[in-house]
């Protein structure tokens, strides 16, 4: 951190921090009692609703531990009510979390809202968050419910919720585009019936952030108990606005911020944990405001996420992006070297990403390679560490280096399932040409017992795919995403395919890791064919509640 002279201090920050000098009215003055502004984390409720991202249980209880090292107050696990899977989910999730609060998404039924509960009664901190929309156009359209019968439902289903859970969120759906008088009523009536937490969402991204601000300031102004509560936004980022429009909420008067890691989300994606969290710690002297995060578990959370959802960052990404801290032009390059502060307003090191590394090889040993893997963010029993510095030590033989992304390739992967392994490879080969037709012959383990069949396809991993298919007893399943990208660069990097395979009307995904690009290819469609074979084929429950077309705070 560097204090206005210029100076800095240990945080790793080039900015204001907790204690930061500020200036009012030409004088400096110590800021000692900062805002404290709750983090609630929805990765893994309205994350997962972002087209592709959906997680199996093994990688979101892998999602809540980099959470909880994070710091995250809140995380709303799950939409409990949705299907037996969600349910399921959420109730684990509650069992596992060691600190943090955890909540279950229920509307505004009473049915929902017992499901909800039945999840998260575990947990050593649960909350039960209810919503139901305030909008004309909501209430008309979708509800079919008038103001008042809306106003009626948001009082009963706070007070029974309240009943069963001393933690009680409600949220006032597409509340940006609610009246404002609507506003009052209910907000006050939802503090009245016992809500510990009110939530004034942007559901569709629609708000401009001098709007935002504004609507909250007239809450706290038209609503006396409004002071007592804990005042939360939700932004999405329909009009690229939903970190902007979170910051104006905290200077409006919120108190918890809803995000999710990435910003993924639905449609354009929610508010970006890590860009919300790093503006509010390198503009403190702005915002007056600190939150619990440990910012430098941000970078191995951010990878983690990218990991188990298959989606990858654009190289600009604030915070977290290839870019983010990377400097080609001369004239910054001459600058950053001088002096950090002429184009960094924040370090890499207060992320978590040091530049300083220790080059990783063959002859690395497994006390470093342990190390390394805390440094990324992962805390793994003595068995987990020797099963993958085994492999470490297979791809060190194949590569001068390993660099940390290969290393968290490994990690993540080695965890990207809870389904049992019928399907394990064994070995295989590929004939690929253009004169003939390509083939590849393909020898797994199925249920203890070694087979192997010839394919043929449009290409070697085409092929691989026709074999596996028909080792697994599933030629109906259909490949729906293929992606192949580099882990890191260099004639002998790895490479990581994801693949989502649809069998029986249901998706699954698959990822592998290899530096030939056909065994990963080959691993990532073992993985998702793993997770089809232990599928029951159940559909998620249907909804036969008016809400139905949406569910969630989006």
């Amino acid at each position: 951190m560097v204090a206005e002279n210029g100076t800095r201090d240990k945080s790793g920050l080039h900015g204001g921090g907790v204690w930061a000098i500020i200036r009012r009215n030409g004088h400096k003055t110590m800021n000692t009692e900062p805002k404290r502004v709750k983090i609630f984390d929805s990765t893994l409720r309205e994350g997962e609703q972002s087209p592709g991202c959906s997680m199996n249980l093994a990688v979101k209880l892998l999602v809540l531990e980099h959470l909880e090292a994070l710091g995250v107050d809140v995380v709303e696990a799950g939409f409990a009510a949705s299907s037996p899977g969600d349910f399921e989910a959420v109730q684990a999730l509650a069992r596992a979390a060691k600190k943090t609060v955890v909540a279950s998404l229920a509307r505004c039924r009473k049915a929902d809202i017992d499901r909800a509960w039945e999840a998260v009664r575990e947990a050593k901190h649960p909350r039960l968050h209810v919503f139901i929309a305030t909008s004309p156009l909501h209430m008309e359209c979708k509800l079919r419910m008038s103001p008042e019968a809306v106003l009626a439902s948001a009082k009963e289903c706070v007070a029974y919720a309240r009943s069963l859970c001393g933690d009680v969120e409600f949220s006032l759906e597409d509340c940006s585009r609610s009246e404002r008088p609507f506003i009052y009523r209910v907000v006050a009536a939802a503090i009245e019936c016992g809500a510990t937490t009110v939530n004034l969402p942007d559901t569709v991204g629609f708000a401009m952030p001098e709007e935002y601000e504004s609507l909250f300031r007239d809450v706290l102004a038209n609503v006396p108990a409004a002071k007592d509560v804990t005042l939360s936004c939700h932004c999405h980022n329909d009009l690229g606005l939903a970190v902007a429009n979170s910051l104006a909420a905290v200077r409006g008067g919120a108190t918890q911020v809803e995000c999710c890691l990435n910003g993924i989300g639905e449609r354009a994606g929610n508010a970006s944990l890590e860009e919300i969290v790093m503006a509010l710690k390198t503009r403190h002297s702005f915002f007056g405001a600190e939150t619990g995060i440990d910012t430098t578990r941000i970078y191995a959370a951010s990878k983690c996420v990218c990991s188990v959802t298959g989606q990858k960052l654009q190289a600009n990404k604030a915070i977290v992006g290839e870019n983010a801290f990377a400097h080609e032009a001369g004239i910054h390059q001459h600058g950053v070297l001088a002096n950090p502060l002429t184009y960094e307003i924040m370090t890499p090191e207060s992320i978590g990403l040091p530049r300083n590394k220790m080059v990783l090889g063959k002859h690395s040993g497994k006390h470093a390679f342990s190390q390394r893997l805390e440094d990324l963010g992962f805390r793994l029993d003595d068995a987990r560490v020797d099963e993958l510095f085994a492999k470490f030590k297979a791809l060190a033989d194949r590569k001068k280096t390993v660099s940390d992304a290969d290393i968290e390739a490994l990690a993540h992967n080695s965890r990207g399932t809870d389904a049992p392994e019928r399907l394990a490879l064994d070995r295989f080969s590929v004939v690929a040409s253009d004169v003939i037709t390509p083939m590849g012959t393909v020898r797994l383990r199925m249920d203890g017992e070694l087979v192997e069949k010839v394919g043929t396809g449009d290409g070697p991993v085409n092929a691989c795919y026709t074999a596996i298919r028909e080792i697994a007893g599933l030629p109906e399943a259909r490949l729906e995403v293929y992606n192949l990208t580099a882990v890191d660069g260099g004639m002998d990097a790895q490479c990581e395919a994801t693949v989502k395979v649809s069998n029986n009307g249901r998706s699954f995904r698959g990822s592998g890791v290899s530096t030939d690009i056909v065994e990963a290819s080959i691993r990532a469609y073992i993985q998702a064919l793993n997770a089809a074979l232990a599928d029951s084929g159940a559909a998620p429950a249907e909804f036969d509640h008016p809400q139905r077309g949406d569910t969630g705070v989006h």
